[in-house]
């Protein structure tokens, strides 16, 4: 008898194992989820990837202004190409539509969707001003519709281990939260649109634009924000409103301190890096790779002085650097990150649940980069909430130019060579 139960038992386990390898049935069109892209430029291509990816999704339409850009995003993905938006809204084969459009439209093409119907994941960020992220978040409650905006860095393995950690204590009492985004734009970028680098659209540069994913992972790591000091400017750019350089100081609610240094000024572009502090342990990551994990409770306690030169030089060189070349090209971005936001709207459709980042969650990166703004306008340190009515733009921030060094006549510089100065 035993010998046929393990017989039988094993035929069990070659069924099952047949069964696994197997091809799954296709799903009939008709049962998945319908997909609509509005804006057939840099970033709809991404979100067309991410949606054809799923075995249960299909994009069944993209709507552009620009005819020929509707008509190659959709041709390049079997998808039908539109002009008109309220037409596309009317479709009952569409149940998700993804918001793609310069970031001063996010809310109004957002607003639309969701009263008809729909469900609506946004590109980042959520829109230029918290008046209008409000009324995006407002009309999807109403509607009854899910929000999700992007902010794919959240879902990186690294950024998810620590994210935990933080979360179970293991880094204890934060202390410090340092974000650095060292990008580069060429005057080229700000030049292919005329949409790109207005305070009407854009929203802002290298915070609103580029820097918003590290700003989100800051803000999500660190908790509420207090006040914020900050500077920026436009050093290396001509032809564009916005800051292509900012510094800001932190206070956050939770007692901790910390700073957010943005630039697409850096040539050639280098890597993100989030640097967060507590009274257990330390983590850095760069570009979403863990660079340095060291917890008290993992490595011990180490000398009064911490570690040694060679101990951190031997990290440095086994962690290497990133070039951060993705950084350079937004259309080099995978669209992995993209995937799994798509996949989790999917999936709350059908479960009937929550998304994992609504629109307060990312409502609140908006917050801190509308507070970097303000306070460089008034020159004076900002205090949460920000008033939701500001919009940045509509004052000139002062910057001042640093001037040129003065050049030392040669005889002088002979003259303090001969007498031994520095």
């Amino acid at each position: 008898m035993a010998k046929k139960g393990k017989e039988k038992d094993r035929g069990k386990a070659k069924k099952a194992k047949k069964a696994a390898t197997q091809p799954m049935p296709a799903m009939p069109e008709r049962e998945k989820v319908g997909f609509g892209i509005v804006g057939g430029g840099v970033i709809g291509p991404l979100h067309a990837q991410a949606i054809t990816a799923q075995p249960d999704a299909r994009l069944v339409a993209v709507c552009d202004i620009v005819p020929g850009a509707a008509e190659k995003l959709a041709g390049d993905y079997g998808a039908e190409a539109m002009t008109d938006l309220d037409a596309m809204l009317s479709r009952d084969d569409i149940q998700v539509v993804s918001v793609c459009v310069p970031s001063g439209l996010h809310a109004e093409i957002g607003v639309r969707a969701a009263q008809a119907g729909k469900h609506v994941i946004c590109e980042k960020p959520i829109d230029i001003t918290l008046d209008a992220a409000d009324r995006l978040i407002a009309a999807c409650d109403e509607a009854g519709v899910k929000l999700q905006v992007i902010s794919q860095h959240r879902f990186g393995a690294g950024m998810q281990r620590l994210k935990q950690a933080i979360n179970d204590g293991a880094l204890g009492t934060l202390v410090m939260g340092n974000a650095e985004i060292f990008w580069y734009r060429a005057q080229a970028y700000y030049d292919s649109g005329g949409w790109r680098g207005t305070w009407a659209l854009d929203g802002g540069g290298c915070l609103m634009n580029q820097g918003v994913h590290y700003v989100d992972l800051l803000r999500w790591a660190m908790g509420p924000v207090a006040s914020v000091t900050a500077k920026v400017g436009t050093l290396a750019h001509e032809r564009i409103e916005v800051e292509d350089a900012a510094v800001a100081v932190i206070q956050f609610a939770n007692g901790a301190i910390g700073s957010l240094i943005g630039t697409t000024d850096a040539f050639p572009g280098y890597t993100c890096r989030l640097e967060i502090v507590g009274t257990e342990g330390s983590v850095i990551l760069e570009d979403g790779e863990i660079k340095a994990w060291n917890l008290k409770a993992e490595v011990g306690e180490v000398g009064a002085y911490g570690r040694s030169k060679e101990a951190k030089r031997a990290e440095a060189s086994q962690n290497g650097k990133g070039t951060g070349q993705g950084a350079a090209d937004p259309a080099a971005i995978s669209w992995g990150g993209h995937a799994v936001e798509v996949r989790d709207m999917i999936d709350a459709i059908r479960e009937e649940r929550a998304v994992a980042l609504p629109g307060p969650s990312a409502r609140d990166a908006l917050e801190l980069i509308l507070a970097v703004y303000r306070s460089a306008e008034t020159g004076r340190e900002v205090k949460m909430p920000m008033h939701p009515k500001w919009r940045p733009g509509t004052k000139k921030v002062a910057v001042v130019a640093i001037p040129p060094a003065k050049k030392t006549p040669p005889t002088r510089r002979v003259a303090a060579a001969r007498a031994g100065a520095p």
